[in-house]
């Protein structure tokens, strides 16, 4: 007989050109490079005895298959960082729609305050909440949430 798997697992998400933070319009995104990021998720599941995995791209098909295999992975919750494709991927917000994973959208620049082109989400309405404008900090505290709901608090 076989048991079912009881450990939590969070997933978070970056999209296109995260990869370049610390050096990236310094101004929007901050000194905080990703890997700085990846690390203080990392530490703080494991401090929570959850799974964590991180995945970047720069590709909106790697980033709709790495969601439609979140299903199979038994991902619990997804933090995701849509980048650029906030604005323009319907395919990625279909995925979402499709494994029913509950996910918060995370933005590290007040999208809201920028550009009228970034004010426009294709994923906010499915989402569970969304943060912006709070840099690397947005992350650990859409985290902290996620840790919440895996535990049923």
């Amino acid at each position: 007989m076989t048991l079912p798997n009881l450990a939590k697992n969070i997933l978070v998400l970056h999209g296109p050109n995260l990869n370049l933070l610390g050096s990236r319009e310094p101004e929007h995104y901050g000194l905080t490079t990703l890997q700085d990021i990846d690390l203080r998720l990392a530490a703080r599941s494991k401090q929570a005895g959850v799974t964590f995995s991180a995945y970047q791209s720069n590709l909106e098909g790697e980033l709709v298959n790495r969601i439609q295999q979140a299903r199979h992975d038994g991902v619990d919750f997804i933090i995701i960082n849509p980048a650029a494709f906030t604005h323009t991927s319907i395919a990625m917000r279909d995925a979402l729609a499709a494994v029913r994973i509950p996910f918060i959208e995370v933005h590290l620049s007040n999208v809201f305050a920028r550009e009228e082109f970034r004010h426009r989400s294709y994923f906010t309405d499915l989402a569970v909440g969304i943060i912006s404008g709070l840099g690397g900090k947005g992350y650990e505290l859409a985290l902290e949430y996620a840790l919440q709901q895996v535990a049923g608090d």
